[in-house]
Formats: C-alpha cells, sequence, structure tokens
C-alpha cells in the first residue's frame, strides 16, 4: 500500500472486508472494539486515498486521515485490548490506556491547533504534524498502541503486536519521511491477523466466568 490511490482504495476495501467478517464471528461484546480494527484500518487506507486525488496538502482528507492514524489510534487500541482482557490482566493494561489518553490528548489539541500537511514523495506521502517534545509524543503513541497488545496474556494479541512493533521499526529504518503513512499501512495489513483471534470461545488461562457477560 501506499503507493497509489487506486493501492490504497484496493488493499482497504480489502482490509476493511475482513474487519466486517471479524465483526459478523464475535462471540463476545467486550471483543468488539478490537474485533473493528481492522475495518477501521482498512477504511484508513481508503481515507489516504483521497489524499493521493487531492495531491497531499492540508486538505479535510489530510486532516480526516491525520486523526484516525493518531489520536484515534493512541485512544483506540489500548481500551480495546482492556475491554477484552481477563480481570487479572487488566490492572497491567491500566498503563497502556493512561498513556494513550495522554498522547491522544496532545495529537488532538496539535491537530486542531495547527494544519497537518501531506506532501507526495514518489510513491509514498510524508505527513508534517507540529508536535511538542515529539519523541515524548511517539513514545507514549506506541506504548499505548503496541504496548498494550504485547502486555496482554492472549497469544494472538500478542504475536500482533509483536508484528506491529517489527513494522514500526522497518518502516522508521527505511522510510523516515515516510514513516507515519508507511507503518499505518503496514499496520493495516497485520490487523488480518485478528481473523484468528475473533469468534474464539473464553481464552486459555481465562478465568471461569470470564465469558459473554
Amino acid at each position: 500500500m501506499c503507493w497509489s490511490a487506486t493501492a490504497d482504495v484496493v488493499a482497504g476495501s480489502g482490509i476493511a472486508l475482513i474487519g466486517v467478517a471479524c465483526l459478523a464471528r464475535v462471540r463476545r461484546a467486550r471483543d468488539l472494539p478490537l474485533a473493528a480494527l481492522p475495518l477501521l484500518l482498512g477504511a484508513h487506507q481508503v481515507i489516504e486515498a483521497a489524499v493521493w486525488n487531492s495531491g497531499g496538502g492540508a486538505g479535510p482528507a489530510t486532516t480526516a486521515w491525520a486523526v484516525v492514524a493518531l489520536p484515534l489510534l493512541a485512544l483506540w487500541v489500548p481500551c480495546g485490548v482492556l475491554l477484552a482482557a481477563p480481570p487479572a490482566a487488566r490492572r497491567r493494561l491500566l498503563i497502556p490506556v493512561v498513556a494513550g489518553l495522554v498522547t491522544a490528548s496532545v495529537l488532538a489539541l496539535c491537530i486542531a491547533g495547527r494544519p497537518v500537511t501531506a506532501e507526495v514523495r514518489g510513491h509514498t506521502l510524508g505527513y508534517a504534524v507540529a508536535l511538542p517534545l515529539p519523541a515524548l509524543v511517539i513514545t507514549g503513541y506506541f506504548l499505548a498502541t503496541v504496548g498494550s497488545l504485547l502486555l496482554t496474556p492472549d497469544p494472538l494479541l500478542r504475536l500482533f503486536g509483536a508484528v506491529a512493533g517489527a513494522g514500526a521499526l522497518i518502516c522508521f529504518l527505511l522510510w523516515k519521511l515516510e514513516f507515519v503513512s508507511t507503518w499505518c499501512a503496514f499496520a493495516a495489513v497485520s490487523a488480518v491477523l485478528m481473523t484468528g483471534w475473533v469468534g474464539r470461545g473464553p481464552r486459555r488461562g481465562a478465568p471461569a466466568g470470564s465469558g459473554t457477560p
């Protein structure tokens, strides 16, 4: 993904359809936010197609893309993991939730205060967001998203977190200027792993009574 509007539409639509299938297979209401993640990320890639078609810049499509990629994901992922986790694991998962809440608040203020811009750079898009203490904000972002997945007791969600974390490192090393765009595309693809997570009964090791509320 990320190399053209057509690629974003095709791949994003396919991942969104997988997200719909995930939602159809959910057995527990508290798994719904995580099961919807592929649908959200697929739609996110379709939004990026509109950024391509507008030639980048600071239009509505760029702002919508940034809202999903930054504050929304920073809060959605850790909260979804917390809801899906067995009670014994929830205390430690509050750490990424708090990190997500603080990071999402900072990112939302940044997006509201200054326009986000996108620039076409060959076959990728680069996004520019004015961040205070960017290293600290990025650390909080990945603690909330990747960190929450790695802290869960569910092995498939930990695998998802490991793949997303490895993708973040690879994207940063290979495409530093287009890091956010390429990592979000990688995360969308890796969200296909969610199909192996949804539709199951209570997780292994979950205490009795932790099934469907």
